[in-house]
C-alpha cells in the first residue's frame, strides 16, 4: 500500500482506506472492500487502442492546424485481445457495481474502441446508464494519414447501480447555475446538455510532478464529482494513473480511494496530492468569500 494509512469512514466495522493510493491491481483491490461502501466511482479504464505504431510531434516545425507537442505511444497495459478485454471489463465492472452505494454514481470514459463493450456489459450486469455524454475536444489529436476524419470526442457513460428506485444523487442546481468557464456549449441558467466542450489541455500545475499518457484534465473530473456527489463523500477510481481523479476529489472536499498497478504512477499521484492541499484551501477561501458577499447583500 502506498501513501497515508487508512483514516476514518466506516462501513459496518470495516475501515475504508480513504485518502489513499493503493499500489494494487484494481479487481483484487476492489474485492477487499465491502458491498455498498463508496459514493462515487470515476473509471478511466484501458481503451484497448494500443495498436499500430508510435507517433509524435515536437512542434519544431510550424504546421497549420497543429498545436503544442503531443505523442501517441503504444502501452502494454492497453493491449488486449477482444476476449481478454471483454473478460477484464466484466470483472472490474462487477466489482464496481458491488461496492457502489445505491445512492451513488459511476462515470466511465471510453472511445469507439471500447465503449460498446462497456455498454453491453453494463446491461448484462444490470448497471443502468443515466446519460451518454460526448466530451468534445477542440484541441483533439490530429489525423496525420489523411484517410479518416479527425477524432474529436470521447464518450463518457454516467451510470448508477440499477434498480427501480434510482436513488443516485444529482446536483441539478449546480448543473444549471454552476461556473463552467470555457464551455461554449453551456448556456448559463439553462439545463446542462450531454455534449461538453472541454479542451484536453492540462494546467502546468497538473503536469509538474509527472504525467500519465491518458491523463484527464481536472476541470472535467471536478464537474463529474460536483454533479453526482456531496461534500465528504468517498470517490473511488479503479485506474488512478497519475492521480487526477483523486486530486479532483480532494480539492472539491471529497475523500478518495485509488488503485494503481504501476508504482511509478503511484509516486506521481502522491506528490500531486501532497501539493493539492494548497489548491483545496484556496477553493475553500473563495467559497467562504462568495457566501460572505451573498449574506451581506441580503
Amino acid at each position: 500500500m502506498k501513501n497515508k494509512q487508512p483514516t476514518s469512514s466506516t462501513t459496518h466495522e470495516f475501515v475504508l482506506p480513504i485518502n489513499t493510493i493503493i499500489n494494487s491491481e484494481c479487481i483484487e483491490g476492489m474485492k477487499s472492500l465491502p458491498d455498498n461502501s463508496v459514493d462515487l466511482i470515476i473509471a478511466d479504464p484501458p481503451y484497448n487502442l494500443s495498436k499500430g505504431g508510435d507517433w509524435k510531434w515536437d512542434n519544431s516545425v510550424a504546421l497549420a492546424g497543429m498545436g503544442g507537442n503531443w505523442n501517441k505511444v503504444m502501452q502494454e497495459w492497453d493491449n488486449f485481445t477482444f476476449d481478454s478485454y471483454f473478460s477484464f471489463t466484466q470483472a472490474w465492472l462487477a466489482e464496481a457495481k458491488r461496492i457502489l452505494k445505491p445512492t451513488g454514481s459511476m462515470w466511465i470514459f471510453g472511445t469507439y474502441h471500447n465503449i460498446g463493450i462497456i455498454n453491453v456489459i453494463c446491461q448484462q450486469l444490470g448497471i443502468e446508464i443515466i446519460n451518454e455524454v460526448i466530451w468534445y475536444k477542440r484541441n483533439a489529436f490530429p489525423n496525420l494519414s489523411g484517410r479518416r476524419l479527425t477524432a474529436s470526442h470521447e464518450t463518457i457513460l454516467w451510470c448508477h447501480k440499477g434498480g427501480k428506485k434510482r436513488e443516485y444523487y444529482f446536483d441539478y442546481e449546480y448543473s444549471k447555475n454552476g461556473e463552467f468557464d470555457g464551455d461554449g456549449l453551456k448556456t448559463p441558467e439553462k439545463q446542462m446538455r450531454t455534449v461538453w466542450d472541454i479542451p484536453n489541455n492540462k494546467d502546468r500545475s497538473e503536469l509538474q510532478f509527472g504525467k500519465h499518457p491518458t491523463q484527464k484534465p481536472l476541470r472535467i473530473l471536478k464537474r463529474m464529482i460536483r454533479l453526482s456527489s456531496k461534500s465528504g463523500d468517498t470517490m473511488l477510481t479503479p485506474f488512478a494513473g497519475a492521480g487526477s481523479e483523486c486530486v479532483a476529489a480532494k480539492v472539491t472536499g471529497r475523500n478518495y480511494i485509488g488503485f494503481e498497478v504501476d508504482e511509478a504512477y503511484c509516486a506521481i499521484a502522491e506528490e500531486r496530492l501532497l501539493h493539492a492541499e494548497e489548491e483545496s484551501q484556496q477553493i475553500t477561501l473563495a467559497s467562504f468569500a462568495k457566501m460572505t458577499k451573498i449574506n451581506s447583500e441580503e
